[in-house]
């Protein structure tokens, strides 16, 4: 038994992992919540197991009642920090930095707010309900602090299965990340006062800031470290993933439990900052194996901590009618709260950031959901000897409701709301352009199929059978004329895309720097914050930065330096030739994906006129970036020479690496003898590295011409 007592983890874990996988499988096609599931399949099981139906084989009871007996802290230091660093680290840094303020606005006051106004709900119930008549404020606002926080683990993995705009699922996942700072202090600043440590003294708003302050400079610190350790030992990705696995629960661990400042707020800095700092300077198969390996992480972590939370509830949790009714008024007070509060700050909301709609505020208030982090704050009431008896029953019975009850009805109906108020709506441009390519996948098919059946090897295979297998073909015709802003704004979309994917290219391929890779990704964001309604030669944010370097021949002229300013600025001037390389080669993939729609039959003869206007706009861009370096060639001869010199070393040493990897495939080399070779050319892309930021001696000389007294 002993034995058993040491796998039964391991078993429930196969067995829940299981359990998801065919859950997985059988829910793919219902459009039902993978995660709401789990929570059915563990509530099921808590259920069998507390009617005895486990009776007949004592270690699956005993295994099933080990899971309902978890310790709180065993989800909040295994399960957490990986479902919040994926989250935080799949965060597109540009539009957070742009719903940072909405997000903010209701992690703080609004969760303030609801906290209030929660716990005047409660003290309001024990007024007319005899069992909750030993409710006082401090408790009331415990719970109140403890409800009212949205939960990362449900809200963030409820909207990956949704596929809700980017933009909108930020400013939830920004919310629900960022207001358990605000949420555990105030928890922990009514609960610390019936535990053994008492209760703090420092200010609340001392202790607030303390907490996210602390946790975003300790996220902040420890990430740009990790950076620069795994950045040096050039090891093999499962290494540096294992350094980042190991980081992200250091994070955790101390900010949580040994600084007392919030774990999750330090492991959203920490993965914001991995993410946007140091993704660009990982290697490209690191990258990849990154998403892969974090993508398993988040699932398993995913599957089981949702059915560990259904089977808490069911055999923790004591239910009786009257209870049944003061969780229900519970939860519609809760749902109205939140809307009230949405309300409140919506004047401000609405310009803020991408501003906010009131559908999507509808959407905000329905998404407020609860899970695994509110059970978990409440199972540690239910542990705590200090607070009364029926206190601490009520508090975990509530909770658990309210979860049971926002996964079961909020996450249910989530996509049917969406879907209702035309938030999930495809533009009909784009059912347009995908129906012709569906029909396109057919009639392609459909012709390899036909070369098939005339193959004598293959005459007696059963066709008709093989024709089911075909794509179906969806071709649609519009009910009039489409748009001529809404085609193009779909068209520059894809355009977009194209950009981003080559983007990622060059840079794997060493044509374009980091800091230019970050400038072309930037302005690719910006251009989809305007869902392609604004021309694609509006890239202010790259052509800003090329027409700054007007000021050098000013600067040159005044201070009398010649040429040596050139090498001053020759950083400066090699980012602005690298970025309009980077960016001509962009936009000419733009013409070349013009040129495959037009030469297509995707499009009818009038859409491929319209191509025309786009055609402009990508010539305009090439135009310019032509402009600017021409003007470096004449400006800035050496420092363009020096451009060139160095974005050719980069290139070489990039073939080396790839020309090393196809051996390594090819199996002429193995995997040892690949690294080995891509250490030393590790070893010359840093001497490139000093080359490029070395300070000539005609620079020096330049400066001390231009201060010295000079003779008359």
């Amino acid at each position: 038994m002993e034995d058993f007592n040491l796998l039964a983890p391991l078993l429930l874990a196969i067995v829940g992992l299981l359990a998801g996988a065919i859950l997985k499988s059988i829910l793919k096609r219902t459009g039902f919540p993978y995660t709401v599931g789990l929570f059915v399949f563990g509530l099921l099981i808590g259920l069998l197991n507390r009617f005895h139906y486990f009776d007949f084989m004592p270690r699956v009871e005993n295994a099933v009642a080990t899971v309902a007996d978890t310790n709180p802290d065993f989800i909040l230091y295994v399960f957490l920090p990986i479902l919040i660093f994926d989250a935080a680290y799949e965060m597109n840094m540009h539009i957070f930095k742009k719903t940072l303020a909405n997000s903010t606005l209701l992690a703080v006051p609004g969760l303030v707010v609801c906290m209030l106004l929660t716990a005047a709900l409660m003290i309001g119930i024990s007024l007319f309900a005899p069992e909750y008549t030993s409710w006082t404020w401090p408790l009331a606002l415990m719970f109140g602090a403890l409800i009212s926080a949205t939960d990362p683990v449900a809200v963030v993995a409820l909207l990956h299965e949704l596929g809700t705009s980017k933009r909108f699922s930020t400013l939830v996942d920004g919310e629900s990340l960022l207001n358990d700072g605000t949420g555990i202090v105030c928890f922990m600043l009514f609960f610390g006062a019936y535990t053994l440590s008492g209760a703090s003294t420092a200010s609340p708003v001392v202790q607030f800031l303390e907490v996210v302050i602390g946790g975003i400079l300790l996220g902040f610190c420890l990430a740009r470290l990790t950076i620069w350790f795994i950045t040096r030992i050039n090891s093999e990705e499962m290494i540096q993933n294992s350094v980042i696995i190991l980081s992200a629960y250091v994070t955790f661990i101390l900010s949580q439990y040994y600084m007392g400042i919030s774990g999750v707020i330090a492991l959203v800095a920490f993965g914001l900052t991995i993410s946007y700092t140091g993704r660009p300077r990982l290697k490209p198969q690191v990258n990849v194996f990154m998403e892969k390996f974090w993508g398993l992480l988040t699932h398993i972590a995913n599957t089981l901590v949702f059915i560990m939370v259904g089977v808490v509830i069911a055999v923790k949790v004591d239910l009786n009618w009257s209870d049944l009714i003061i969780l229900l008024l519970v939860y519609v007070g809760l749902n109205l709260i939140r809307f009230a509060m949405i309300m409140l700050f919506y004047p401000v909301m609405k310009r803020l950031g991408y501003g906010l709609s009131k559908r999507e505020s509808v959407i905000l208030t329905w998404g407020g959901l609860r899970g695994a982090l509110g059970m978990t704050l409440a199972l540690m009431v239910s542990y705590t000897p200090g607070i009364p008896e029926d206190i601490r029953r009520q508090v975990l019975f509530l909770t658990a409701g309210i979860v049971t009850l926002t996964l079961s009805i909020n996450a249910t109906t989530m996509r049917w709301l969406l879907r209702r108020l035309g938030l999930i709506q495809v533009s009909s441009a784009r059912v347009l352009i995908d129906s012709k390519i569906q029909g396109y996948l057919h009639d392609s098919a459909e012709k390899y199929m036909e070369k098939l059946s005339a193959k004598a090897a293959l005459h007696d295979a059963n066709w008709n059978k093989v024709k089911k297998y075909l794509p179906p073909s969806l071709s649609l015709s519009p009910s009039g004329p489409l748009p001529t802003m809404e085609f193009l704004s779909e068209i520059r979309l894809r355009i977009l895309d194209r950009e981003k994917a080559v983007c990622h290219q060059l840079y794997d391929e060493g044509v374009v720097s980091k800091t230019t890779f970050l400038h072309l990704m930037n302005s690719l964001d910006e251009m989809y914050d305007h869902d392609g309604q604004y021309a694609l030669d509006y890239r202010p944010s790259i052509f800003n930065y090329c027409n700054r370097t007007s000021v050098l021949p000013r600067i040159q002229k005044k201070l009398h330096l010649g040429d040596s300013i050139s090498f001053y600025f020759r950083e400066r001037i090699v980012n602005v030739y690298d970025l309009a390389r980077g960016f001509i080669i962009l936009q000419n993939e733009d013409l070349n994906l013009l040129n495959e729609l037009n030469a297509s039959e995707l499009l009818t003869p009038d859409q491929k006129k319209r191509l025309d206007i786009l055609r402009t706009e990508i010539n305009h861009n090439i135009d310019r970036m032509n402009h600017v370096t021409l003007q470096l060639e004449q400006n800035y001869p050496k420092a363009y020479r020096h451009a060139l010199t160095v974005k050719s070393i980069r290139m070489m040493l990039t073939y080396e690496r790839r020309t090393i990897r196809k051996l390594q495939d090819d199996g002429v080399i193995s995997e040892k003898d690949a690294e080995r070779f891509i250490e030393k050319v590790d070893e010359r892309t840093d001497q490139g590295n000093s080359f490029r930021y070395s300070m000539p001696g005609t620079l020096l000389r330049g400066i001390l011409h231009a201060i010295s007294p000079k003779k008359r």
